[in-house]
């Protein structure tokens, strides 16, 4: 091998290094995407020219089949009319008017097969395009994945689990003596003499409901006067109440009987 020919293979190896180094898949597919379909918008002028010469020899056949009508008419009048001339000269219009035709037809036939395979290719295009933009965008995904599994990968090389290990240990022993400050807190903040006498107080409002309530039944009669649920009252202060509570109803019975007298 000559000299030059291996000094081409170096640069020719050095330049594909570099390259490969600073080029970038997922940028190369985004490019290659917006490429495709900046191609659409032309490839839709080309198939709109082509549909448009369809669309105008069909006008011209149009034409062309009118005129042979109106030239065909025209003979028949000048034959009856004994005008051979203008007859002759009306014929020679119509078969001018029919090759005109006869070649218009094979154009339309022509453009029409052209326009069917414009749209073809356009459609398959299109198709071929989304194709390959979400196969695009599943490798720029996994380009992605693989930038950032590299990524974690240089960060675990460079992460010591054991110096830091120590440090969890320090913290958790901190929070751990948190908790347990707190637990013992709110362990004196509940079996203190303010909460017992919370609980008191509390236990001696339901009392008083319990003779409210033992009293409205009582002045409405729906307790007997040997009720064992009277006697279930604590302490004297108890029985001081419910004689208050039979007073009224012993000075209304006698109030009542001195009115029947």
């Amino acid at each position: 091998m000559g000299l030059w020919a291996r000094l081409k293979r170096v640069f020719f190896a050095s330049t594909g290094a570099a390259l490969d180094k600073i080029e970038n898949p997922e940028l190369v597919l985004q490019q290659t995407i917006r490429d495709m379909r900046d191609r659409v918008p032309e490839l839709n002028n080309s198939v709109a020219q082509v549909m448009a010469t369809e669309r105008l020899l069909i006008k011209n056949t149009e034409n062309l089949e009118k005129q042979v009508v109106d030239l065909d008419s025209k003979i028949k009048a000048s034959v009856k009319m004994g005008r051979d001339d203008i007859a002759t000269a009306y014929i020679g219009q119509l078969q001018q008017a029919q090759m005109d035709l006869e070649r218009t037809g094979a154009q339309l036939e022509h453009a029409s097969l052209a326009s069917k395979q414009a749209l073809k290719a356009r459609d398959n295009y299109v198709l071929n395009m989304k194709k390959r933009t979400a196969e695009a965008m599943q490798l720029i995904s996994a380009a992605k994945q693989a930038k950032l599994q590299e990524q974690l990968a240089q960060t675990m090389e460079t992460f010591n689990i054991g110096d830091d290990a120590s440090t969890f240990n320090e913290m958790r022993e901190k929070i751990d003596r948190r908790v347990a400050a707190a637990e013992a807190k709110l362990q004196l903040g509940t079996s203190s003499v303010d909460s017992q006498m919370q609980d008191i107080e509390r236990e001696a409002m339901d009392i008083q409901l319990q003779d409210k309530l033992l009293e409205y039944k009582q002045q409405m009669g729906l307790l007997g006067s040997g009720s064992p649920a009277a006697s279930k009252q604590i302490g004297a202060g108890g029985q001081a109440k419910s004689d208050d509570v039979l007073d009224p109803i012993v000075v209304n019975d006698t109030t009542d009987s001195n009115r029947s007298n």
